[in-house]
């Protein structure tokens, strides 16, 4: 077991898209996309360890109805293969460079998946002014270990330490080491009042690999969701039973419906 999300398949294909365009941010070489019109620009953040292919199932869909921005963070995809423990702070302060770099002046509709989310809430929560809507698709959280915990504390402390120490062997902890040690989540009051739509996956797996996703852990996983979304002022959740780890892959066409009626619920 490599990472947490790498063990339901976080890679996936190359993208069969037109050649990335490469920025330079902290002097690192950043690979990105931008493409569409529309009076909203989507920005695009791949889960961990994953890079702007993440979301080739949706990308040419979206350009019917925005500008939308796809990259890769430093270290992943086709970006500088740099190696460090970076923190979700860091991330975010490198997609905000990445945004003033393309001259996006709006406020963006932030789309994120699994570890990514965690960067976009401290975006959101860092630069409210640079965000105009939030969707969290599959957000990596901090209660995942608390899921874990009360399901079996004793086996939930024997996954937690492997899961750690193979994300440490990868050369980047950031993921884990991360949003596991910090509490709490972001709510309401620290992200501003704008449209917000969590996506989480309660599909049952035959063979659960950890605890978390064993049928309760995820009944657990949609109570948590479910009330986190309904604690913003203008939250959504949607649960879905037809897709695991990657909705966007699963059921593309669901994910951009609900990318559209964000859209609809969003200021330009």
């Amino acid at each position: 077991m490599k990472l947490f999300w790498l063990l339901i398949g976080i890679c996936l294909t190359g993208s069969a898209h037109a050649a990335s365009t490469f920025i330079k941010i902290k002097n690192y070489r950043v690979e990105y996309q931008i493409a569409g019109s529309g009076k909203h620009t989507i920005l695009l953040e791949a889960g961990g360890s994953a890079g702007l292919s993440d979301w080739d199932p949706i990308f040419d869909s979206l350009l019917k109805h925005a500008r939308v921005i796809r990259y890769s963070r430093i270290g992943n995809g086709n970006s500088a293969p740099i190696k460090k423990n970076y923190s979700s702070e860091e991330y975010a302060e490198e997609a905000n460079m990445l945004l003033d770099l393309l001259h996006i002046v709006k406020p963006v509709v932030y789309i994120a998946h699994s570890y990514g989310a965690n960067i976009a809430r401290h975006f959101a929560a860092n630069y409210p002014e640079k965000v105009s809507a939030l969707m969290l698709i599959e957000p990596a959280s901090e209660h995942d270990v608390e899921i874990m915990r009360q399901i079996d504390l004793a086996k939930a402390e024997a996954e937690i330490a492997r899961i750690k120490l193979d994300d440490l062997a990868n050369g980047m902890s950031n993921q884990y080491l991360d949003f596991w040690s910090k509490r709490p989540l972001p709510d309401y009051p620290q992200i501003a009042d704008i449209p917000v739509t969590v996506i989480a996956s309660v599909k049952q797996y035959s063979n659960p690999p950890v605890l978390f996703f064993t049928d309760q852990g995820r009944a657990l996983w949609g109570e948590l969701h479910t009330k986190w979304a309904e604690s913003f002022p203008q939250g959504k959740v949607v649960l879905t039973k037809q897709s695991y780890h990657f909705p966007q892959r699963d059921e593309p066409e669901m994910v951009v419906k609900e990318i559209i009626a964000l859209l609809n619920r969003t200021k330009g």
